[in-house]
């Protein structure tokens, strides 16, 4: 189908961008200072107050010439104190439309005149120089707008201004999550909560709650967001604030629709189907007293949900209705994002629904183009038009998408928005290879890649819908990208430089996968793993698969050798994934070893067939394991070499690892060995979740002690959070060995370890394994993790493991991917331990420790489960 447009879109110049449906991260309230202005002709008042009116309608262009009149009078009139206050307003409007510099010098100026200036109220300078912090956040200056909040924060204590200082400190642990620092933001997050519970019922109160729950929405606490804003509901309700209500009840519905797109990412289609009734009943009840703006959100976030949930004439009803009210829309910000969001859902619609026009849908592009540039609004032009570019994808008119996606991408990156730049890059490098110029694809395949490379930590922060739709919006960029590196045809084979760019790529993919699974920077590089095969272990070899959409590509680096050995499988990744499933489905069954061997010996011929003598010629002892996509979830010790009727353990000690980013791993030195062992052996409830009697637990750690008499052990009621950190503080421990159950989740809420009194989750792994000073990590070399298990069904749990590796701060960690409930762990413990206590590597000493089940046993359900990830020295 042809779209026609008129010339001026023809000349105006990525994929379909998501304008974020709630799209601010923090509430940006502009400094109120009627109360403040004293000696003003009330022309000037009314001024700022004009212009404080505009900013909240969204209407930024006219806010800044409101704005600039009311510094020019306040200035001529020699009313420093209330420039101060304009300025800083008008600072901030100049960042809400991603002009930077002209924040940055409005202010300076603002600061200028306030070091110049004795002002009796405080509250002017600390609002400034929160809009200061807001603005060095916006630069990536993270560090520097914590400073700039600590100032203000305490001269809002000094003043006791609760209510600016509760805002404060809600910006103060977004900056601090950007960081890493999560339980410095989680501390600051419970101070706000504390301090709004103490206060009585009022709009300051059900706003903070508000605030409070939205943050935790965004940094991924989506039950802790929820009870927030329910008490913010409760408040609200009891006051009577209808306005403040619906936008409770829309952040309510934003939050169970998080919750709801995390439960997909593990297919529990009966959880999530309960999550959808209650996320568009917060939705009804929002549009039923919320203002017209937040209305028209609740009607465009239900529109998408039913749309995702398949409820189509559901969806196709309320089109009447969303496009009368986005009619009646004054023309703002919030209401070109508003007319993009429903463009983009209807372009979703299209998908099941020919009677939706693309020509409609461009209408309505081409409208919300016109009205960004006519409020001179850059950032929300870049994104209509980038959306209109996708929309041209669509109907195959390639020149024309090129046309406005490369204007889309000069308006983001003369705005250094990276954040919209790596979609327009990547919407090019599309485009570019759908044309056959596959040299021009990749070359802005790449430029998307080092923006998001540049923005792993800032990302998820910027725009919130990215943490739900990572695999629709980062992971295709990264894989995209390998797949023209190493492109697919049986006559090219990729340079070493290719071999070499696509690792890193892939490699760098887990990394921002980590990120996304934590909602925070995980990993900063700390050795090249190369160097380590190298120098400090010649006979370990590391091999890459990469899962395309067509192919699986692998790769082998081999020590001492700078070349890098590549093959190729061409196999549709639906049907690489049916076979893993089904291997793990196979594995969890004691009686289904043949099974197990057919697929995983397939598995064996895609990763380790066509390198077998590569593999013996050099002499190779260790397999290292950069695994992707669902590959994480199944064990490569039961890789089956049919030929040879032998297991991948039977001839190789196995170990997995995250990538070239590593602890520098070193060999465990006897003579410094000692253990804090756990376990909670007995059955428990917690959270009226049942946990089954795990009766060998008491003897495996028996089997621990007997290997490793310096041990300290802490069994069933023994077994809490508190014993387990203070004996952590008190002691350094080379291995901590924790027997209990645990699951392993792509949703860190439901990532944990039981201990005898609550479950243990992932995020909390780093401040339990902190030493006393607060600062660094335990030097713990050794966490092993027995009877825990990886969630079924679900396609990314294995990320659950590799993100307590992290949290642990441990060069390696032991564990199982699926529990075995019979004396085999305890066994294959002691046989661990005992073989470690030579001074055998560790990859090795579990190798024999499944060998010696293996000869017991030869069912892999029994041997099989445990994988080392991390050091294997």
């Amino acid at each position: 189908m042809k779209l026609v447009f008129s010339l001026l879109l023809l000349t105006a110049v990525l994929t379909i961008t998501t304008a974020p449906i709630n799209a601010e991260l923090i509430r940006v309230n502009i400094l109120t200072s009627k109360s403040r202005l004293q000696n003003t002709h009330a022309k000037t008042e009314n001024l700022l107050q004009q212009g404080k009116a505009l900013y909240d309608a969204g209407r930024l262009a006219e806010a800044v010439k409101v704005l600039k009149q009311a510094n020019a009078d306040f200035e001529r009139s020699g009313n420093k104190a209330n420039q101060v206050v304009t300025l800083s307003n008008l600072a901030l409007t100049y960042q809400q439309m991603g002009q930077l510099r002209d924040a940055e010098a409005t202010i300076a100026r603002s600061l200028n005149l306030l070091a110049h200036l004795q002002i009796s109220n405080l509250d002017i300078a600390a609002q400034t120089l929160d809009v200061q912090g807001k603005l060095q956040l916006a630069q990536g200056q993270t560090e520097a707008a914590l400073e700039t909040w600590r100032q203000s924060a305490n001269i809002y204590k000094k003043n006791g201004n609760e209510a600016l200082l509760i805002r404060n400190r809600v910006n103060s642990a977004s900056a601090m999550q950007l960081l890493g620092l999560y339980y410095q933001a989680k501390t600051v997050l419970t101070e706000v909560e504390q301090r709004l519970t103490k206060q009585p019922d009022s709009l300051v109160k059900a706003t903070g709650l508000r605030s409070l729950g939205n943050v935790l929405r965004v940094i991924g606490n989506l039950n802790q967001s929820r009870v927030i804003l329910e008490e913010s509901r409760k408040v609200a309700s009891n006051i009577q604030a209808s306005t403040e209500l619906g936008e409770i009840l829309l952040s309510l519905g934003n939050t169970t629709l998080a919750q709801y797109r995390n439960l997909l990412y593990i297919q529990n289609n009966e959880a999530a189907k309960k999550l959808v009734q209650q996320t568009l009943e917060y939705y009804k009840r929002a549009e039923l007293i919320a203002s017209p703006t937040t209305r028209i959100q609740a009607h465009l976030n239900k529109f998408r949900l039913l749309i995702d949930d398949k409820q189509i004439s559901t969806a196709l009803s309320l089109l009447p209705q969303i496009e009368s009210e986005l009619k009646n829309l004054s023309p703002s910000r919030n209401s070109i994002y508003a007319q993009i969001n429903f463009a983009e859902s209807l372009i979703k619609l299209q998908q099941n629904n020919t009677h939706i026009s693309l020509l409609d849908i461009a209408k309505i592009l081409s409208a919300s183009v016109q009205q960004a540039q006519i409020l001179g609004d850059k950032r929300a032009e870049s994104y209509a038009l980038g959306t209109l570019g996708g929309l041209y994808e669509k109907s195959n008119q390639l020149a024309e998408a090129q046309k406005l996606t490369q204007k889309a991408l000069l308006i983001a990156s003369s705005l250094q928005s990276g954040d919209i730049t790596y979609q327009w890059l990547w919407q090019l490098g599309r485009l570019l290879n759908q044309q056959g110029d596959t040299r021009g694809a990749i070359s802005y395949y790449q430029e998307a890649f080092k923006t998001l490379e540049s923005l792993r930590r800032d990302l998820l922060f910027m725009n919130p819908e990215i943490q739900f739709s990572f695999r629709d919006m980062v992971e295709p960029v990264y894989r995209e990208l390998v797949g023209l590196q190493l492109y697919n045809n049986k006559n090219y084979q990729p340079s070493f430089e290719n071999l070499k760019q696509a690792r890193y790529v892939i490699e760098s993919l887990q990394l921002a996968e980590l990120d996304n699974f934590f909602r925070q920077a995980c990993l900063i590089p700390k050795v090249n793993i190369d160097q380590v095969v190298d120098k400090k272990d010649r006979s370990a070899a590391f091999i890459y698969p990469i899962v395309l959409k067509d192919r699986i590509e692998v790769i082998l680096k081999l020590p001492g050798q700078d070349n890098l050995a590549h093959n190729q499988v061409e196999i549709a990744q639906s049907q690489v994934e049916d076979i893993i499933d089904k291997l793990r489905g196979d594995l969890q069954e004691p009686d289904y070893t043949s099974q197990v061997q057919e697929n995983s010996g397939q598995i064996y011929n895609w990763l380790i067939r066509p390198f077998e003598t590569q593999l013996t010629n050099n002499k190779i002892k260790t397999l290292v394991f950069v695994l992707d996509a669902s590959l994480r979830n199944i064990p490569m010790a039961v890789l089956y070499n049919k030929q040879q009727d032998k297991y991948l353990i039977e001839k190789y000690a196995i170990a997995l690892t995250p990538g070239l980013q590593l602890i520098d791993p070193q060999p465990l030195q006897k003579v410094q060995i000692n253990a804090l062992t756990a376990g909670v052996g007995e059955k428990r409830v917690i959270n009226n979740q049942p946990f089954a009697p795990l009766k060998n637990v008491p003897q495996e750690l028996k089997q621990v002690k007997s290997e490793i008499p310096q041990s300290k052990q802490l069994l069933n009621q023994e077994f809490t959070q508190k014993n387990l950190q203070t004996q952590l503080q008190q002691t350094s421990f080379s291995i901590v060995h924790l027997a209990t159950h645990g699951k392993f989740s792509s949703d860190p809420e439901k990532t944990f370890i039981l201990t005898w009194d609550g479950l243990l989750k992932v995020r909390d792994f780093e401040k339990l394994l902190r030493t006393t000073d607060g600062n660094s990590l335990t030097n713990i070399e050794l966490l092993v993790l027995s009877a825990c298990e990886t969630a079924l069904g679900d396609k990314r749990a294995a990320l659950g493991l590799a993100g307590i590796a992290v949290k642990a701060g441990a060069r390696s960690t032991l564990a199982s991917l699926w529990s075995v409930e019979d004396s085999s762990t305890a066994f294959l413990m002691g046989e661990f331990y005992q073989q470690l206590n030579t001074g055998m590597s560790k990859a090795e000493a579990l190798r024999q420790a499944q060998l010696a089940v293996l000869q017991k046993d030869k069912k892999p359900f029994h041997w099989a489960p445990y994988v080392l990830v991390g050091n294997w020295l």
